[in-house]
């Protein structure tokens, strides 16, 4: 099946385009899209992958369903579009972040993509929504798709970041090789988890140091 997405994902995932279960996620995310508001717009599915090439990846971060609501999601987990209102978990985000550096980030528009193109994978499990409702497309296959994506990168590349925040994040992610790579873990940073320890966890100092350690460019948050 031909997949318009960044050439480097394309060959590393080639084998999921071509799996059975994928024609059929394929189907159904048509149907839904012709029969209905679907976030994010069609164009920005595989934005994440886009703005993030395979071999250009130093950190993954995992979220679970894009949002849900208008002119939010673009296909970066936890981003939304420029003017658009910061949500609750992405303000917890940029408190740890103004914590951590001691520098003002709450002050910033919700859009990551400046993360995505310094190599952040932005990813969410389920990679599309229907308006309104949430979880609406998971159990569709995006599951399967994604847990792929994140065992090609376990396995195929060497020293890289996980951020899984959440139990949700957690068990997607729970296979990876810690010898091999830096797995950060802490509560979810939504309003009802984020101060049983996401503030305060550290994990974009600790990220960036073992890039640093590692010879790679840090993040410039």
């Amino acid at each position: 099946m031909d997949v318009k997405i960044e050439e480097t994902w394309k060959e590393i995932l080639q084998p999921e385009f071509n799996a059975p279960y994928f024609a059929n996620l394929v189907s159904f995310v048509k149907s839904a899209y012709k029969s209905g508001i679907v976030y994010p717009p069609g164009a920005q599915i595989f934005e994440a992958f886009n703005r993030t090439p395979f071999d250009k990846t130093k950190i993954v971060i995992l979220g679970q369903d894009p949002y849900h609501g208008p002119n939010q999601a673009h296909g970066l987990c936890f981003s939304v579009q420029p003017g658009v209102q910061v949500p609750p978990s992405l303000v917890n985000i940029y408190k740890e972040l103004e914590e951590e550096y001691n520098a003002p980030f709450t002050n910033r528009n919700g859009d990551l993509r400046h993360w995505a193109d310094q190599g952040v994978l932005l990813l969410n499990a389920t990679l599309t929504v229907n308006a309104g409702c949430a979880g609406s497309h998971q159990g569709k296959g995006w599951e399967t798709f994604t847990d792929a994506v994140v065992r090609r990168l376990a396995e195929k590349r060497k020293r890289l970041v996980f951020m899984l925040w959440g139990s949700y994040a957690q068990r997607k992610g729970a296979f990876i090789d810690r010898t091999q790579h830096l797995v950060l873990e802490a509560p979810h940073p939504s309003p009802l988890s984020a101060y049983r320890g996401f503030i305060g966890c550290g994990h974009f100092k600790k990220a960036n140091d073992y890039l640093l350690e590692n010879g790679l460019e840090p993040i410039k948050w």
